[in-house]
């Protein structure tokens, strides 16, 4: 029993060391104190009448309460309108939309259960994330946990080993800044730029951007675009997900938009604001730029990050640079701005942390393809913008393999998104990824709705830029079937690896994962040929390319002893 005991207790070490790195040992000296505050105590909300209210379903996908309204487009995207006071808006988007509040909680734990694969070690997740925002009520504003707690009404019974509906969709709001401070997930890696006067074919603003926050294929399949009209501040739209009303990507009726990118960041050491949280805040009470760095400035935040505010009132988009411990701004002095995962600001472009960025990530590399692209295109366009969402190239148009991190389209999108703030139009994409149809979005027309009396399409059909023709080609039929193969072999079945690199010949990767898969079989002279070949391709950081040559190490001197 006690041997059994000891390696229960290995696996679950190993699983932490995993998923937290080198969190521990202090996850371990905490867990008392942990159990004692993983609690989290709702707002007081005097007036809950709107409990009472029942949604009017118009269809089999379309829903209404009073002037709000919730339908599936046939776009596949699903659209809401919300209106009213803090709370109030939380119950009607929980009624309106509660089947995807649940189901999407069903993905979010699923992912976590493939790494954490048992509700036992899932209750360490429960104590990190216990921990991570213990203090996460005191730094959100009153208005968001209202509402957040109207939603959590709405929310799955499930997961009460988790925590209380309320605790976990609060939580939940940090999921892009746990994703980011556990880097080795490898979650967040964005890209978003802008363009204005001489650098826009019609001197207006335009901003694009693709939201690459990984959790999974499900994850995605759901996207909401939603349109709030708060008692409050100003309307807003925002691309989002069941359950979750912070902002990642985002425009108000004044022309202010907001999007977020993950920047270089330590594991914090106590609760602060959410990202998202700070965006929702800066696109609903914010009309320009410096009313934006008014809020950014007096929030405090877990992890580094940078919102690329644009604004119409400005004719010009500048980036909000933030870490737990200063704030920086950079306006490029130009006419565009292009924004990866680094900052470029005077104070916090110099930070250690942010070269150390650059020199290993990604980051940069997608940063000089981006611009390569805009100047290679000439004065932008909306159709240009999204032509360049959907670049999956490397410099100087080189094929780096299909789903490359240093690419723009990594082929793992959440969404992608092109706004024009002066005319209040927004494309959203449609899925796969930014591949299938941007639809727009007129948000004058939108908000000045009064209700939804029958079940009908709200987009602008008018607008709506084509699929990429990319769904169509071999090529695309291959990156399938390596990505089939790829999650056999991370399933443990047995696959062909040279199937695998024929699926996808020029990506690094798939040769680091055949060398892997026949290491494990301890085929170490199949394994060298698959690392030296990947040492030969564009590799996307330092880490991996680190990895790929222990690796062939280890095979050479492995075969040498036989």
């Amino acid at each position: 029993m006690k041997q059994k005991k000891r390696s229960g207790w290995r696996i679950a070490g190993r699983i932490l060391l995993f998923v937290f790195g080198g969190l521990l040992a202090l996850i371990i000296g905490l867990i008392i104190y942990l159990v004692a505050i993983s609690g989290m105590e709702p707002p007081a909300v005097k007036d809950k009448e709107t409990l009472k209210l029942q949604r009017t379903q118009i269809d089999s996908t379309c829903y209404t309460i009073g002037n709000n309204w919730f339908r599936k487009s046939n776009s596949g995207l699903y659209e809401m309108y919300v209106e009213g006071e803090p709370f109030e808006r939380g119950v009607i988007n929980g009624k309106l939309s509660g089947e995807l509040i649940r189901s999407q909680e069903d993905v979010f734990v699923a992912q976590f259960s493939k790494i954490v694969p048992s509700k036992t070690y899932l209750h360490f997740l429960k104590y990190f994330i216990g921990w991570f925002n213990r203090n996460l009520p005191d730094h959100v504003a009153e208005e968001f946990k209202e509402e957040i707690y109207g939603e959590s009404f709405s929310a799955s019974p499930n997961y009460d080993y988790i925590g209380t509906n309320y605790a976990r969709l609060m939580n939940y709001h940090a999921a892009h800044d746990i994703g980011h401070a556990l880097q080795g997930m490898m979650l967040v890696g964005c890209t978003s730029f802008g363009t204005w006067n001489g650098q826009s074919a019609d001197s207006s603003l335009i901003i694009g951007r693709n939201f690459d926050f990984y959790m999974g294929d499900d994850f995605a399949k759901d996207k909401m675009v939603v349109f709030y009209n708060p008692s409050k501040g100003y309307k807003f739209m925002f691309v989002t997900w069941g359950g979750f009303t912070g902002v990642v990507s985002g425009m108000n009726e004044k022309g202010l938009t907001v999007t977020i990118n993950a920047a270089k960041t330590s594991v914090p050491s106590g609760a602060a604001t959410p990202v998202s949280l700070v965006a929702r805040e800066i696109l609903q009470y914010a009309q320009n730029i410096e009313e934006a760095k008014k809020i950014a400035q007096r929030r405090k935040m877990f992890v580094s990050e940078s919102f690329l505010v644009g604004s119409a009132m400005d004719n010009k988009a500048v980036i909000i640079e933030k870490t737990p411990e200063g704030m920086d701004i950079y306006d490029p002095g130009n006419d565009f701005i292009t924004c990866t995962n680094h900052f470029q600001g005077p104070q916090l472009g110099a930070l250690s942390s942010n070269i150390q960025q650059i020199n290993e990530s990604a980051s940069s590399y997608r940063y000089e393809r981006l611009r390569e692209l805009l100047k290679e295109k000439g004065p932008n366009t909306v159709q240009k913008t999204v032509e360049i969402l959907r670049d999956r190239g490397g410099l100087h148009n080189a094929n780096i393999g299909e789903g490359n991190e240093k690419a723009i389209n990594q082929l793992i999108a959440h969404h992608s998104i092109v706004f024009e703030p002066q005319k209040r139009l927004v494309w959203v994409s449609t899925g796969p990824w930014q591949l299938g149809e941007f639809v727009a979005y007129d948000l004058d027309k939108i908000f000045a709705m009064r209700g939804l009396q029958t079940d009908h399409e709200i987009y602008d059909s008018a607008r709506i830029i084509p699929a990429d023709t990319f769904l169509l080609t071999k090529e695309y039929r291959d990156f399938n079937e390596y990505r089939r193969l790829r999650d056999e072999m991370k399933e443990g079945k047995t696959i062909d690896p040279q199937a695998l690199v024929a699926a996808n010949p020029e990506y690094y990767h798939a040769y680091a994962l055949a060398g892997d898969y026949c290491f494990r079989q301890k085929n170490y002279a199949a394994a060298r040929k698959y690392y030296e070949t990947a040492l030969t391709k564009v590799i996307a950081t330092k880490g991996e390319e680190e990895h790929i040559r222990k690796q062939l190490e280890l095979c050479i001197s492995k075969s040498a002893k036989r």
